[in-house]
């Protein structure tokens, strides 16, 4: 297969070439461009350069895209945090860096490549999501119900269609929310200025988040977030709409933020409708350690 190569020049884009590589290539996901560059994909007035090199007005960026691998989905022995297991459904605490299911730039070493090796699972969603009844991005903690059949996955995905289950996130944001409670209802729909990020939109799908202010910080908030419908990014992007962008969040939010392992956002409650006993299930999974250490922080600067 013949590679692909584009060429861009610097002109307005700043800083590190990891950053920059971002607005001159927005086709690309950032992690996607920052494995090229440490491939040598990526080059520099025809050298390759290290994440950290500093770009300058004029320089040469060549891209040479490599051939699109093949996902071919297989079991992986991976560790997995189970919560809740029965003969129908798995509740599993996702950590931080871990993408739920295979895609392009992500082959492998995902959730469902974990859950093919320990059970097995439902054939609703297709060869590639298998027992996936909902996802939570890559760089979202926290908890996610599996379906281990298809009669499970029916009723799993009723619920969240009726708005019947329970989801509810804790999320780090900046800057300081006056209201103690509120209700962010505003439609969802693929970014037209950049196609990897969704946005605010008119007559775009309807979306819900209601939050509620834990703690108050110095330049930050604490809050609980409670899905209403829950669509691709949908915290992120409303908490960004609202003027208060998830802390650490790489897509949405500021340069200048608190350093961690992504977006401080984790899906800590977790509740449904046992699909074949009806009996209401309620799980809680503990803040990652990153997240309690940064309250802890913050915490402590807002005492000095």
């Amino acid at each position: 297969m013949k590679k692909m190569t584009e060429k861009r020049i610097i002109s307005n884009e700043r800083g590190r070439i990891d950053k920059a590589l971002t607005a001159l290539f927005p086709e690309y996901s950032r992690s996607q461009l920052k494995q090229w560059l440490v491939e040598k994909a990526i080059l520099v007035n025809s050298q390759p350069v290290k994440p950290n090199y500093k770009v300058k007005e004029n320089d040469q960026i060549e891209l040479t895209v490599p051939p699109i691998k093949e996902i071919s989905l297989q079991p992986e022995n991976i560790s997995l945090k189970i919560v809740y297991e029965d003969e129908d459904v798995l509740v599993i605490n996702k950590p931080q860096g871990m993408v739920v299911h295979p895609a392009p730039g992500h082959p492998d070493k995902t959730l469902v490549n974990a859950l093919l090796a320990h059970s097995p699972l439902s054939t609703i969603n297709g060869e590639f999501r298998p027992g996936i009844v909902h996802r939570i991005d890559k760089d979202t903690s926290g908890l996610l119900m599996v379906a281990k059949n298809d009669q499970a996955h029916r009723s799993l995905a009723a619920q969240l269609k009726a708005k019947t289950n329970i989801r509810e996130y804790t999320a780090l944001v900046h800057g300081v929310i006056k209201e103690d409670s509120g209700k962010i209802d505003a439609p969802l729909g693929r970014s037209q200025k950049d196609r990897k990020k969704q946005a605010v939109i008119s007559g775009g799908r309807n979306a819900v988040t209601h939050f509620t202010v834990i703690k108050r910080y110095q330049n930050y908030t604490l809050i609980k977030c409670i899905l209403e419908t829950g669509r691709t990014h949908q915290i992120r992007v409303h908490l960004k709409y609202i003027g208060h962008p998830l802390v650490g969040d790489p897509l949405y939010g500021p340069m200048k933020t608190i350093k961690g392992n992504g977006q401080f956002l984790h899906a800590g409650k977790l509740g449904f409708k046992h699909p074949r006993t009806g009996e209401e299930l309620i799980f809680v999974a503990p803040l990652p350690e990153i997240f309690r250490k940064t309250l802890d922080y913050l915490d402590k600067q807002d005492n000095l």
